[in-house]
């Protein structure tokens, strides 16, 4: 603020719920502050209304949907208005690598050359680009895309110690309905869905569990949605399940759960949502129900129209630019699927990502760390058995070529690894499943990964230790597919002794 006020331009990146936004219009007009806002859904008399206020001076805020700024009559109001601060919030959506990328924000820059400042001095309004979730790559390319000049940018720590991320396999929706109700219990709560339809189905679910819910979406009526929103806001509804369409502007501090029933698009889309809980710095809660099959329906929405949003490919997007943005949805996802399936401690994958300097040990404090347990003979065998493998190769290498050399498929393996004691020693093994029990051995400190981008692999002196035999008690994350694939052992040899 002290920034803002002295005139500075200034990029803020800090956790939803940490007082970035100013409270939204009919606050601040129940507030006695002059406030009024320009988007689509509007009436035109209320649209008229806010620009004629805005061009009498009787404004103190305007709010602005981005795509306003498209309209060559609004341009023309810009220049004549004198403006004393120019504010772009969710400012992640600047930067094709913002979880929520919106064309219209690119003119944004423009829009801000185009005023007149308020005191009078020459050039474009101060002005201030504030985001919850934002990358260091995305920080930089606000910076460069919104042309601040020589910005303020205060990063404030990413965590929200109050709020516990857990992430729960499941087998598909009949385990989704099955435990959702349990995971909202008696609690004001959301819960995100990919899709409409999946949005009605959960609110369906746990209106039949007997629990005050309701379903939001974009393809609702705007009387349907307005009323879902206001209840939910005053307290007379405890749970929406909604797309990702729901939560701007949300303002209850008591918000003591957020379940994603289907996998998010992107980790910042995740952290965004989760952090909409706790508010009042009570403990709350943030579960991912995570299958495979979710993956194929953000695939679909990836490359197909969004259904939650009900977009459209622009037709003034060529077609080598529309899939190069594909590509990078499809990045992100993959980023989310390895959120989903890593065996690290959840909160530090999460400050790691946008680059906390807080990150550094496992929290202690999730779902990761909770189910951390001392893993027995057998799993502490396989566990010495990649440690091994590890520790025989010539040089570093990463995953992929280790979890190749363990398995046996030599054909793309450099020579070298073709040739060691250790190669093919774990054939009986999914590819998939060796390199889950690798990165739990990362998570519990036995193997370190670099930091450069090939990420290669090398074993440390706990690792050597425990491959040596010389520390039995470990305590990881043990793998849900080696547990199941354990169970099945057991059974058989239960079978074959009767």
């Amino acid at each position: 603020m002290r920034a803002v006020l002295e005139g500075r331009d200034v990029l803020a990146v800090m956790p939803t719920g940490s007082g970035k936004s100013l409270d939204q219009v009919d606050d601040l007009l129940r507030r006695g502050i002059e406030a009024a806002a320009l988007h689509s859904m509007a009436s035109a008399e209320a649209r008229r209304a806010a620009l004629d206020a805005a061009r009498a001076g009787a404004l103190r805020l305007l709010y602005v949907a981005p795509e306003r700024f498209a309209s060559p009559s609004f341009g023309r109001l810009l220049e004549a208005l004198p403006v004393a601060r120019f504010i772009v919030d969710e400012a992640h959506c600047v930067s094709e690598w913002g979880h929520d990328f919106r064309p219209d924000y690119r003119r944004l820059r423009g829009a801000a050359a185009s005023c007149r400042r308020a005191d009078g001095q020459a050039g474009r309004p101060p002005l201030a680009a504030l985001t919850a979730t934002a990358t260091p790559e995305v920080r930089d390319d606000i910076v460069h895309l919104l042309g601040l000049s020589e910005p303020e940018v205060i990063v404030a720590g990413f965590d929200r110690p109050n709020i516990h991320p857990a992430v729960r396999p499941v087998s598909g929706e009949a385990e989704k309905q099955r435990v959702l109700p349990s995971l909202v219990g008696d609690r004001r709560a959301l819960v995100y869905t990919a899709t409409r339809a999946r949005a009605e189905t959960a609110a369906a679910v746990l209106q039949a569990a007997g629990l005050e819910a309701g379903a939001y979406h974009g393809g609702m009526p705007e009387a349907a949605r307005t009323r879902v929103q206001d209840r939910f806001a005053s307290g007379a509804l405890r749970v929406v399940c909604a797309t990702n369409a729901f939560g701007m502007g949300i303002d209850r501090p008591d918000i003591e759960a957020v379940v994603h029933a289907d996998l998010p698009g992107s980790i910042e889309a995740y952290y965004q949502e989760i952090g909409r809980a706790g508010r009042d710095g009570r403990p709350a809660t943030a579960t991912l129900l995570w299958t495979y099959a979710d993956v194929k329906t953000r695939e679909f929405l990836i490359d197909h129209a969004r259904e939650d949003e009900g977009r459209r490919p622009r037709a003034d997007i060529d077609r080598e630019e529309l899939d190069r943005r594909k590509a990078l949805e499809h990045a992100k996802l993959r980023r989310m699927m390895a959120y989903a399936e890593t065996a690290a401690c959840l909160r530090m994958t999460i400050l790691r990502y946008f680059g906390d300097p807080a990150a550094g040990e496992p929290c202690g404090a999730c779902g990761t760390c909770d189910r951390r347990e001392a893993i027995g003979e057998a799993e502490r065998l396989m566990v010495r058995k990649i440690l091994s493998g590890l520790a025989r190769t010539p040089r570093p290498y990463g995953r992929r070529k280790i979890v190749a050399m363990l398995a046996g498929d030599t054909e793309e393996l450099p020579v070298e690894l073709t040739r060691l004691s250790t190669t093919g020693l774990l054939r009986h093994c999914e590819p998939r499943l060796i390199g889950q029990w690798i990165e739990s051995a990362c998570a519990a400190g036995l193997i370190a990964t670099s930091a450069d981008r090939y990420r290669t692999l090398t074993l440390t002196s706990l690792g050597r230790a425990v491959m040596a035999g010389r520390v039995e008690e470990v305590r990881m994350l043990v793998p849900a597919a080696a547990r199941r694939t354990g169970a099945r052992t057991r059974r058989r040899t239960r079978r074959s002794r009767r």
